[in-house]
């Protein structure tokens, strides 16, 4: 190996080196922001009445409901018209929280996508993307 060669192969360490070191300080800041992401996706709530009044509904991030409400007025109307109330207050309740969950999670989806992958480095490597990939709300599953 001459010269030339050497100088060639040091020059292409020294730059997978630093991706390298880029990736762990990216991955070392989003681990730092995963914290606080945890926490906002921990305390939100968020709530929707339905289009009759009858019935305020309160769901947590993942759309999981955490309180129904009625009205007086609820109590006195049919069964059918208090469940169809209860489902759509259900479903807005749920798209709200969908959307803040997206709202919230944007950054670190955003700071994954900007890493380079490491296949793109070493040909073979196991992909960090697939480990940061985020199931969507919307996924069936």
């Amino acid at each position: 190996m001459d010269r030339w060669e050497r100088d060639g192969l040091r020059a292409t360490n020294s730059g997978m080196r630093n991706q390298v070191d880029h990736i762990l300080d990216a991955l070392a800041e989003q681990r730092t922001h995963l914290k606080e992401v945890h926490e906002k996706l921990s305390a939100l709530r968020c709530t929707a009445e339905s289009a009759d009044k009858l019935v305020e509904v309160t769901v947590d991030a993942a759309g999981v409901t955490v309180d129904v409400r009625f009205t007086p007025d609820a109590l006195r109307s049919t069964p059918e018209q208090l469940g169809r109330s209860v489902a759509e207050a259900c479903q807005e309740a749920a798209r709200r929280a969908r959307e803040q969950h997206t709202a919230i999670i944007a950054p670190l989806t955003a700071d994954a996508e900007a890493i380079p992958d490491l296949p793109d480095l070493v040909p073979g490597a196991p992909s960090l993307q697939e480990v940061w990939e985020l199931p969507r709300p919307d996924a069936a599953g």
